[in-house]
């Protein structure tokens, strides 16, 4: 008889990635040379990264991915091992991970080249799911890149109770289908003027929330922090001045802190500000999970950072 699936606080179905990153003190212009000095290869991934998060802050975590049989997939399985994720890894012999090779400037702005199976060999499909790994969750966390297996996913979880969040920043195919089962979208700066064609961010969130019934619709932002709709305020939480070094990551980390203060049953206010500072602090340190500080760092944070000062947006209800 197979043996049950141990009942976890987080469980995440999406990406992984391992992250070549390279620093540089000058960004390249087209048909020039610069010169590097140091590189890092590192786990990361929107997914994995949140879940590996959340297990540091002490929550049971379950991860559900695939990955290739190379040095990467090694890599991954080491750092959940290390972390104390549960995993539900399935693995694709001769395939190789997904890889990211990432440049970040002397600001810390990165820029992204992804490679992935180009066979779609490590697509996550619904019948690689089993129910029993959802359902033992307290939260569901999802990217949505594997739309199919994200949809199954999500309808069990809503079937049994239990909160799905979601990191999205593509118009993936039948995506909307995924923000049917959703209750917490929180997605990147211009999905919700895509998705809804309207330019006006904080209409578009209005409108995003209200066709989807969402419990909140919100949209990061980089230094302006977090604009957020629940359905009755516009919360606009700006970000936390800190000493950039990378900010790979700095999403993923937000959707942990955000997870977090949701399953401590913390105010709408508070889980946006841990979120917010948690991100902040990921960013002083290279890599996509370089920078996850403990529980009292993010709270100092909170307690005595400063802020971006921005007028872009204020806070309302209605």
């Amino acid at each position: 008889m197979a043996k049950l699936s141990k009942v976890v606080d987080l469980v995440g179905v999406g990406l992984n990635a391992t992250d070549t990153v390279i620093p540089l003190s000058l960004y390249p212009a087209r048909g020039s040379k610069t010169e590097y000095s140091t590189v890092s290869t590192l786990p990361g991934g929107q997914v994995a990264t949140t879940v590996v998060a959340c297990q540091h802050w002490g929550l049971r975590t379950r991860y559900v991915g695939k990955l290739g049989d190379d040095l990467a997939a090694t890599l991954h399985r080491e750092a959940f091992s290390h972390a104390g994720v549960d995993t539900r890894i399935i693995t694709v012999p001769g395939s190789a991970s997904a890889q990211s090779l990432i440049l970040v400037d002397a600001q810390g702005e990165r820029t992204v080249l992804i490679r992935r199976d180009s066979e779609g060999r490590l697509a996550l499909h619904p019948a690689d799911l089993q129910r029993e790994w959802i359902t033992n969750a307290r939260a569901l966390h999802v990217d949505g890149y594997d739309t199919q297996a994200a949809i199954l996913a999500s309808t069990w979880a809503r079937e049994a109770g239990i909160p799905v969040i979601a990191d999205l920043d593509e118009l993936y195919p039948n995506v909307e289908d995924l923000l049917a089962n959703v209750d917490y979208l929180i997605v990147s700066r211009d999905f919700p003027s895509r998705l809804m064609a309207d330019p006006d961010l904080e209409q578009a969130l209005r409108k995003m929330q209200r066709r989807y019934a969402c419990r909140l619709a919100a949209a990061t932002l980089g230094q302006e922090g977090v604009l957020a709709f629940d359905g009755k305020q516009l919360l606009h939480t700006p970000a936390y001045r800190v000493p950039v070094v990378d900010t790979t990551g700095a999403g993923d980390i937000f959707h942990a802190g955000f997870i977090y203060g949701l399953l401590q049953d913390w105010s709408l206010e508070r889980q946006l500000e841990f979120a917010c500072a948690a991100a902040a602090l990921n960013c002083t340190a290279v890599g996509a999970r370089g920078g996850i500080q403990s529980l009292d760092e993010i709270a100092d944070l909170m307690s005595t950072g400063n802020r971006y000062h921005t007028t872009s947006y204020a806070s309302t209800v209605g």
